[in-house]
């Protein structure tokens, strides 16, 4: 959801401060004065792949599933995150947050970028398309065909994306619910990026080549308060479909668990809820936290029964709002690669 991790600070700033943050990162808090989707709304191209300041929070969502030529697997994120700290609309009442990583044999290296909107240190513009957080890109003459480039202290990487499928509409034309009490985002995808360019490591340059997946997203209160995280799965299969489900975590009723399968063509299929089975199989003691390194994921319309399996345990993210993100591994019924997140471990 890749949805998509968000902002704890900034969402603690963005409320009123006699209120109480809700909600995983504040993101069940009353959208107090923001925009909310509407389900009769439609895309319109290329304008909403630009920023939606009406709305509080939104990003902009890449994770690259990688093989190196020395035949190494790796992974790649870069992340753009926008949010508003009051909803006047304007720039400078704008919060941007950048997260790149690698994922690696060697390790899991990441860094973390924040800016304020209005002074030119980050913002996304639709056409061309280009989104920025200091030196950190995505840029092309559309989503569909773009470079992503970031740097931190002990990696960088250069990736050219391209795609020739249309982007994917998840949950009801892309209203996807979030909750039983009816939550919801504005949500589409690209899952059928080519990806090819360096990683650059302490070790050296790799040249890699593999499948991307980028999530667009945006809402002002896209949770219910008493929904804790998300487990969150996007999964390239052998036989070209793809696969996006989540689980969010609750602890007043039932966790919500939804999700999309794509056909090799592009077709979605939404699924409903208690139709997907996600389940943890293992976990790890990372970074204090005992962490689902190892799940269960069951479809039965589709025939899918799969293990998912983290490939690099340590694969978690010290941020403002700390989480889990790396590649998986798919087995069973089907095969294949693909990006787990998990948030809200503490």
């Amino acid at each position: 959801m890749n949805v998509k991790v968000f902002l704890t600070i900034v969402m603690i700033v963005a409320l009123p401060l006699d209120a109480k943050p809700q909600g995983f990162a504040g993101m069940g808090a009353d959208a107090d004065g923001y925009a909310l989707p509407d389900p009769t709304t439609r895309f319109t191209f290329p304008e909403d792949h630009g920023p939606h300041p009406s709305f509080r929070i939104e990003w902009w969502y890449v994770t690259a599933v990688l093989t190196g030529d020395n035949g190494e697997l790796y992974g790649a994120q870069w992340t753009l995150f926008r949010n508003g700290i009051r909803p006047s609309g304007e720039a400078s009442d704008q919060i941007w947050l950048g997260h790149a990583a690698v994922s690696t044999p060697q390790g899991h290296f990441h860094d973390e970028r924040i800016a304020r909107g209005g002074i030119g240190q980050a913002n996304v513009t639709a056409a061309p398309f280009h989104a920025f957080i200091d030196e950190w890109e995505m840029t092309g003459p559309d989503p569909n065909n773009v470079m992503i480039t970031a740097q931190g202290s002990d990696f960088a990487y250069e990736l050219t994306l391209d795609a020739s499928q249309p982007f994917v509409l998840q949950g009801a034309n892309g209203y996807s619910q979030k909750s039983a009490s009816g939550m919801a985002s504005y949500y589409f995808s690209q899952p059928f990026y080519r990806a090819s360019g360096t990683i650059t490591l302490p070790t050296g340059p790799v040249k890699v080549t593999g499948q991307a997946w980028m999530d667009r997203e945006w809402s002002s209160q896209p949770l219910s308060a008493t929904q804790t995280g998300w487990d969150w799965f996007s999964l390239h299969l052998d036989g070209g479909e793809k696969f996006m489900g989540f689980r969010l975590r609750d602890t007043a009723q039932d966790d919500y668990v939804v999700g999309t399968w794509i056909s090799a063509d592009g077709l979605p299929d939404a699924l409903e809820p208690g139709e997907l089975t996600l389940e943890p199989t293992d976990l790890a003691r990372i970074a204090g936290r005992d962490i689902p390194i190892g799940w269960k994921v069951e479809l039965e319309e589709r025939g899918l029964n799969v293990n998912v399996t983290a490939v690099y345990p340590e694969s978690w993210m010290p941020t403002i709002v700390p989480y889990w993100e790396g590649p998986v591994t798919v087995e069973g019924t089907h095969s294949g690669v693909g990006y787990l997140e998990m948030t809200g471990y503490e």
